[in-house]
This record gives C-alpha cells, sequence and structure tokens, in this order.
C-alpha cells in the first residue's frame, strides 16, 4: 500500500513537474505542488526500501528545450526553500540566531515571475541565460535586450569588470491583460497567469514579438568573486546606482517582530501593484555570515521564501460551459453566481478537465470553493459537501465536441479530449 502511494505520488508529482517548467501551463497552485513533495519527501524518509534515483524528490525541474544554446551557470542559480507559515519562519530566523546571535535581514517582495541570470562585463551585457535546472539555463540574450528596463551598458564606473546579477523577468498585468486580449480575438486559449506569459514570452524564437509583449525586469541579487560590497542591502543600492531596475520596496528588518510586520502590511498593499507578487524573501544581510551558514544540496541556508496563502472564496456553481482551443483541447469552463475575491468580481473558473472534476466530484448547484492565488483566471479547488443539495446528481461529461458535434478523444497520456 505504501509503495503503490509512493508510485501514485511520483507519477503525479512528475507530471505537474512537466506541465510547469516545459509547457509553462501549471493546473495546480505552487501550494499543492509543495504539499504533494512534502508528502512524498516524508514517505521516502520513512521507507527508504522503496528509494528511486530518478524520484521527483531527487531532481529539479527543468525550463530547457532544444531551441536555444544551453550554457553552464558560473554560479549555481539555487531554488529557495519555501514555507507558508510564520511558525516554520520563526523556526528559521531562531536556528540562525542560535548560530550567529543577532541577524540583520533584508527582507523583499516575491516576484511572480521567471528568473533570469544577466552577466555583465566591463560594464556591458554579456549574456542572458534562465535559471534552466539550477546548473544549465537556455541563452536568451537577443530577448532580454528588448526589455527597456534592464540597462545595456552600466552607468557609473565602480561596478566590477565581470559578476552576474539576477532578477525576474515580468509581465505587468497591463500588458497581460493586453495579450489576453489578443489572444482571444484571434480564438486561442487565455493564458492563466503573467508568470507563465512572461516564461513563454522569453522563449519566442522572434525577438520582435518579445518587444511587442512590454516585459519588464526588477533585479535583486548579485553573484560574483569580487563583489564592491559586504552586505546585499549595499550591493542592491550599488545596482540601482549603475542603472538595473532595483525594487523600492525592500527593507532592512532586524527582529521577528519587523519581519512579520513587513509581511503583513504586503500581503495586504501587493493588490496595488502593477505585477504580480506570491510572497516575502528574508534573506541575511551580511554575506560574511552567508558564507558561515553555507548551502544545503539545493537551497542557501540564509534565505527563505514566505509564500501568501491563495485568495479564497465560497460560491454557487450554476453550470458549466466548454471553450475549444486553437488546438482543439477541451476545457470546462464553471459559470458562478458573481463573488468578491482578491479585489474583482468572479463569474468565471476554470475547472481543467474531466478528471479534475472527478476527483472534487463538483456537480451544478454545488457551493463551490474557489482561489485566485498567483492566477488570474481562478479555478474551482473544493466543494462544500454540508451544503450540497439532496436531489444533487454527478456531473456528466460531455462525449461530443460543442462545435462540430463530433465524438471527443482522449489520448493516452493527456489530460485533455
Amino acid at each position: 500500500m505504501i509503495r503503490e502511494k509512493i508510485e501514485e505520488l511520483r507519477r503525479t508529482l512528475d507530471y505537474h513537474n512537466h506541465k510547469y517548467y516545459v509547457e509553462n501551463s501549471p493546473e495546480i497552485s505552487d501550494r499543492e505542488f509543495d504539499v504533494l513533495m512534502r508528502e512524498l519527501q516524508e514517505l521516502e524518509a520513512a521507507h527508504p526500501e522503496y528509494a528511486d534515483p530518478n524520484s521527483p524528490t531527487a531532481r529539479v525541474g527543468s525550463d530547457l528545450t532544444t531551441e536555444f544554446q544551453s550554457v553552464e551557470h558560473r554560479f549555481p542559480m539555487l531554488s529557495l526553500g519555501n514555507t507558508y507559515s510564520l511558525d516554520e519562519l520563526h523556526e528559521f530566523i531562531g536556528r540562525i540566531e542560535k548560530e550567529l546571535g543577532q541577524t540583520e535581514f533584508v527582507c523583499e517582495l516575491k516576484f511572480d515571475g521567471t528568473a533570469i541570470s544577466l552577466t555583465y562585463e566591463h560594464g556591458a551585457l554579456l549574456r542572458a541565460v534562465t535559471r534552466g535546472d539550477g546548473t544549465r539555463g537556455d541563452d536568451v540574450t537577443a530577448n532580454i535586450r528588448t526589455i527597456r528596463t534592464i540597462p545595456l551598458h552600466l552607468q557609473g564606473g565602480d561596478y566590477p569588470d565581470f559578476f552576474e546579477i539576477r532578477g525576474e523577468v515580468l509581465l505587468p498585468y497591463a500588458s497581460f491583460a493586453r495579450l489576453n486580449r489578443e489572444r482571444e480575438e484571434n480564438g486561442e486559449p487565455l493564458l492563466a497567469n503573467p508568470r507563465n506569459a512572461a516564461a513563454g514570452t522569453l522563449k519566442q524564437q522572434s525577438s520582435a514579438v518579445v518587444a511587442q509583449r512590454g516585459l519588464d525586469c526588477t533585479l535583486y541579487q548579485l553573484a560574483g568573486d569580487d563583489l564592491p560590497c559586504t552586505t546585499h542591502w549595499e550591493c542592491m543600492r550599488k545596482a540601482s546606482e549603475w542603472g538595473f531596475n532595483v525594487s523600492d520596496k525592500m527593507r532592512i528588518c532586524r527582529s521577528q517582530a519587523e519581519i512579520d510586520d513587513y509581511i503583513a502590511f504586503w500581503d495586504e498593499e501587493r493588490r496595488k501593484l502593477p505585477f504580480a507578487t506570491d510572497g516575502v524573501v528574508i534573506k541575511v544581510n551580511s554575506y560574511t555570515l552567508r558564507r558561515e551558514l553555507g548551502f544545503t544540496a539545493k537551497a542557501p541556508r540564509w534565505a527563505v521564501a514566505f509564500k501568501f496563502k491563495a485568495e479564497q472564496a465560497l460560491t454557487r456553481l450554476e453550470s458549466v460551459d466548454f471553450q475549444v482551443g486553437r488546438t482543439g483541447a477541451i476545457t470546462p469552463v464553471a459559470n458562478l453566481d458573481p463573488v468578491q475575491l482578491a479585489g474583482t468580481t468572479v463569474k468565471r473558473a476554470t475547472l481543467h478537465n474531466a478528471e479534475q472534476i472527478a476527483l472534487l466530484d463538483i456537480r451544478v448547484g454545488d457551493m463551490v470553493y474557489v482561489e485566485k492565488g498567483g492566477e488570474i483566471i481562478p479555478k474551482i479547488t473544493g466543494v462544500d459537501l454540508a451544503a450540497r443539495p439532496a436531489d444533487s446528481r454527478p456531473f456528466q461529461y460531455i462525449t461530443r465536441c460543442p462545435e462540430c458535434g463530433t465524438p471527443q478523444v482522449k489520448y493516452e497520456g493527456e489530460r485533455k479530449h
């Protein structure tokens, strides 16, 4: 029984890993993925007899493609550990201060885009590489040069001869809305959120197309052997002077209470920002102390990401429509009793596919939980069974195409008809 559960989790995580990193079209939230991953990690730790070197817990998803030149990162781009709990965050702070004493942290917004590493030589942009698998990424320099907030030549003269700066390529809400309007007019499926749209745009073969999309970029970390500062805060102030777009929302925090206040403030204020954020990153400020703390196999021990909870509302499912995309894939869409969620009125939500409807046992007339989180197009995540009408009947998925009436087909390995 345990072995079957482990293998089922591995298959599920492999599927969602591919949807996120390769297709840039995730079907579950980051939090749902993290919960599944943690469950698998705990089962594997308790049952080492079922170890598998190809388990999702032993690898990092990749956005590599065969269409771009692959480049090795001089400094690995490791992922951050995530937490959704203030208690876990306090444990992280406590461990560091037990080891180092009272410590100065820098808090900054966690931007919901796609990671990029820019290399500068003698003050000029040399190369731009995606995160990839953390060790190697795709060279997207031609596309990055179209982003106006990225300097091609630096200002001043006190920058290192050779260094890397990491950041996040973003698609602002205004650009995202315009892109989805264009896709709707062309009969193409809408993009779920700005993060996927930014990642997909960066992998366009035509830099002219990229230039029209309206991408932005915010930088948040220097990497190099000869940095001109001893702290992260000083280096990011320097980077701003050199012409980089550095967030002005960063703050130095010297206590757990100050960190909690920063998180509470931005959990509300982020809704006023012109781009998507999904949490707060907490970093040790001193580079010397960072070296003392070091790294685990996958992440730095001196930083953690606190993820905001997805926003949720309860409303009634009135009916279900079926949309046929440009490729023929059929997507069920829920029509909802209008409800306020994250500052907007939500009337529709994606149901993904027949399997998702069956898994949640979603029925017309149900009171359903709707989440937005990092998604622009909301999705249904659960049903209030206590409120289900007595005469409720299981949902019958359509068997024929709603456009042409031909029988539906579901290919092996695919989730959608």
